[in-house]
């Protein structure tokens, strides 16, 4: 998971929420990882990795450096966009990861951007509609 720095957006409009995932998948091609579950919000993201060969440390090198440069091109500025590096926990239980998949794509319901649970199976920027 990552935040904005200072709690600032990190995604300021759709545009930048699709490049975002478009990075990730890229990064996810490159070290054969696999993304089990993902929301991305206005000033926050959460990722859900089952890592491939390569360390999480290494996809996690080229995402969120990758997107901070298009982001600051396209808003016209410069600087961190992230609070601190991404946090990371890992997950080597069933009932855990069964737990996690769950907070991750009820996150922009809890956090009041879905007005009722069921409009979650039709938001975009987590990947519940897809499971």
């Amino acid at each position: 998971m990552g935040r904005g720095l200072e709690r600032r957006y990190i995604f300021e409009n759709d545009d930048d929420k699709s490049e975002f995932l478009d990075q990730l998948g890229r990064s996810l091609e490159k070290s054969d990882a696999v993304c089990l579950a993902w929301a991305v919000m206005s000033n926050r993201y959460h990722l859900l990795i089952r890592v491939g060969v390569d360390p999480l440390s290494r996809l996690m090198a080229s995402l969120p450096t990758g997107y901070v440069v298009n982001y600051n091109r396209r808003h016209d500025r410069s600087g961190y966009l992230y609070q601190n590096r991404f946090k990371s926990i890992l997950c080597d239980e069933d009932e855990y990861l069964l737990k996690l998949i769950s907070y991750i794509h009820l996150n922009p319901w809890k956090a009041g951007m879905l007005s009722r649970l069921v409009e979650l199976d039709g938001y975009p920027w987590t990947g519940h509609a897809g499971l």
